[in-house]
């Protein structure tokens, strides 16, 4: 028997082989173009996402990196007004933070620094929640009144310090004439150790009741209607409805709430110093305010201390955001 022999076959675009294996056909791209045209691809997309991401990044590090290692660089250096204009200072390891925690200042500080902080989110918190679940009921003129609300969020806080300053003042602010009227006696709100924190307290909560009645409101706005329609079928009343329904539903938006009237009621600065300059004596002297009366306030300057003071700030601040991120990762895994 003879072995037959068969030659190759080719079609019109000539795309078979001898073995009868494929070629490409003409004009197609070889694999290796391909993966050079995929390549090139991902490259022009990864130069398109760095160059929206580009302002972002260097804005960042103009304005929050470069800043805060200038800050660490000044706290951990023995800074005069000479040396830091020459920008040659000697290294002082933790001294500054050691003189610091040693300050008489330093635990009045802290302690009016907690209470301001947390006196304040706490009340605007519960007013602002209290607002919100208020102006959700939609009634005449609900719109109006909401608006009216935010006039001591939109006034600058020059303007507000100084009304807030002038209405508590001793002997000529409306506050005490008000207290007269029903028998009650003057009460020194600025002047006094007992009340300065009181009177800022004040001041400040009454201007951070509406950023957390617009942030709350947007929250109960993303609740679904059906979900109130399914407790009214069950006979929930309103208390109930509000602790089983309405503030668990609302855990994120009040979560993030919370932490960002922390990181802005700890840094407040010019409330206190216009309305009583952190005193009288240190009654009223935060973290904020104490870091400034050694930066700048009068005398000579104490550059590297009053920096260690900002940084302590900036830690508190940035332990708070750690618990908030671990306390959303935790949330997130339970549902």
């Amino acid at each position: 028997m003879t072995a037959m022999h068969t030659a190759p076959r080719t079609g019109a675009g000539g795309n078979t082989t001898a073995h009868g294996g494929a070629v490409p056909a003409a004009g197609a791209a070889l694999p290796s173009e391909r993966d050079g045209g995929r390549r090139r691809q991902r490259i022009r997309q990864q130069l398109i996402a760095w160059a929206f991401i580009a302002p972002v990044a260097i804005y960042m590090v103009l304005f929050y990196a470069w800043p805060l290692i200038r800050n660490l660089d000044l706290s951990f250096r023995d800074y005069s007004l000479a040396s830091f204009i020459t920008g040659e200072a000697p290294f002082a390891g933790f001294d500054n933070y050691i003189e610091v925690f040693r300050s008489p200042t330093f635990w009045p500080a802290l302690w009016n620094t907690a209470v301001f902080t947390f006196g304040s989110i706490i009340v605007q918190f519960a007013l602002g929640l209290a607002l919100a679940v208020f102006f959700y009921r939609r009634f005449p003129l609900s719109t109006t009144l909401r608006a009216l609300f935010l006039v001591p969020w939109l006034l600058p806080l020059l303007v507000s310090a100084s009304i807030w300053a002038w209405m508590l003042n001793s002997d000529s602010g409306v506050v005490n004439a008000a207290l007269a009227v029903f028998g009650i006696p003057q009460v020194n709100w600025l002047t006094s150790p007992q009340w300065s924190m009181v009177g800022v307290l004040i001041a400040n909560i009454w201007i951070g009741i509406p950023f957390n009645l617009v942030i709350l409101y947007s929250g109960l706005q993303n609740i679904p209607s059906e979900v109130y329609e399914a407790s009214a079928l069950d006979g929930a009343n309103g208390w109930q409805t509000f602790w089983r329904i309405t503030f668990p539903m609302l855990r994120p938006v009040s979560a993030i709430t919370l932490l960002l009237g922390l990181i802005y009621t700890l840094k407040v600065f010019d409330i206190i110093w216009i309305m009583t300059r952190g005193g009288p004596g240190d009654s009223s002297t935060t973290f904020a305010i104490w870091s400034y009366r050694l930066g700048f306030g009068g005398g000579s300057p104490d550059l590297s201390p009053a920096a260690a003071v900002g940084n302590l700030l900036i830690l508190i601040a940035f332990v708070f955001g750690i618990i908030y991120i671990r306390t959303q990762r935790r949330t997130g895994d339970e549902l």
